[in-house]
């Protein structure tokens, strides 16, 4: 099945939704950064989340990139999503691993840590929007929440999950946004507040077959929802030899003769996909020339 965004209003408007799978995108950065069973739960709810967020951005150019900086094992993880909603992103230390937590699942709090998540939107202006908030959990979805109550104004419900098989590949994967737009009612505040206290998993409901038409059917129950479009999601990297090339004039002439002089050819790793890129001593010698 495609992963796919469901995206929705409800309320007359006073509420706008969004609703995901994404157990192919989860598992494709799982297989390309051979990540731990709680960095795949980890980086799979950030890139679920990096979905829907970009799926949010107005300009067709407009990239968004959400980093954790923590202090548990993974260290770090770094998404960035464009608004036709394609996402790639990495963990630091990509084989973190942890014991299950008290409640026998993945440790995604633990391997995070305490820390700082920045969101960063580059919408073609001159300096990029750049938020940032304290980590509250480390379990990613608590942390969106917070970050969009603080610095976006916007009182928001995130929930993300991913579950693994016996073999560690991904067996489900998923997640949706809720948000209050400024002139929701009293009334619609309650019953959206009563419709997610009977949410406890998003993974339990994909699990169940609820597809994420079905899951913002129970978010919005009541509401009189109404559908927008869906859009697909996908894991993809727009690296290139090319693009790379770009990357290594712009380290200068100075460096680039260092690497002439060794002798050897280099390879560049695009930390987003793994890919390598080998570049010959005739090669760097052209780009040299493109650095003057």
């Amino acid at each position: 099945m495609k992963d796919y965004i469901v995206r929705a209003t409800a309320a007359d408007a006073q509420i706008r939704a969004f609703a995901c799978t994404t157990r192919n995108m989860v598992e494709t950065a799982r297989r390309v950064h051979d990540t731990s069973p709680v960095v795949t739960a980890a980086l799979g709810r950030l890139l679920t989340g990096g979905a829907m967020m970009g799926s949010m951005l107005k300009g067709e150019k407009d990239i968004l990139t959400l980093q954790i900086q923590g202090n548990g094992p993974v260290k770090g993880l770094t998404v960035t999503a464009d608004a036709r909603a394609n996402v790639k992103g990495y963990a630091l230390n990509p084989q973190a691993m942890l014991p299950p937590n008290e409640k026998g699942k993945l440790d995604v709090g633990g391997a995070v840590g305490n820390g700082i998540l920045n969101v960063i939107k580059d919408l073609g202006l001159k300096e990029p929007y750049v938020g940032q908030t304290v980590l509250q959990t480390g379990e990613i979805a608590d942390d969106l929440t917070y970050y969009f109550a603080t610095s976006e104004q916007v009182p928001s419900s995130v929930g993300l999950g991913v579950l693994m098989e016996k073999d560690n590949t991904v067996k489900q994967a998923g997640g949706f946004i809720v948000q209050l737009m400024p002139f929701a009612q009293e009334q619609v505040i309650e019953r959206l507040e009563k419709n997610l206290e009977k949410i406890t998993s998003v993974t339990a409901l994909l699990e169940e077959g609820k597809t994420p038409k079905e899951l913002l059917e129970l978010l919005l129950e009541g509401m009189s929802m109404e559908i927008l479009d869906d859009i697909p999601t996908a894991f993809s990297c727009n690296c290139s030899k090319e693009r790379v090339a770009r990357a290594i004039v712009s380290i200068g002439e100075k460096d680039i003769k260092e690497m002439i002089d060794e002798g050897k050819e280099i390879e560049v790793n695009c930390h987003f996909c793994n890919k390598n890129y080998t570049y010959s001593i005739e090669e760097l010698k052209e780009l040299l020339k493109l650095a003057k």
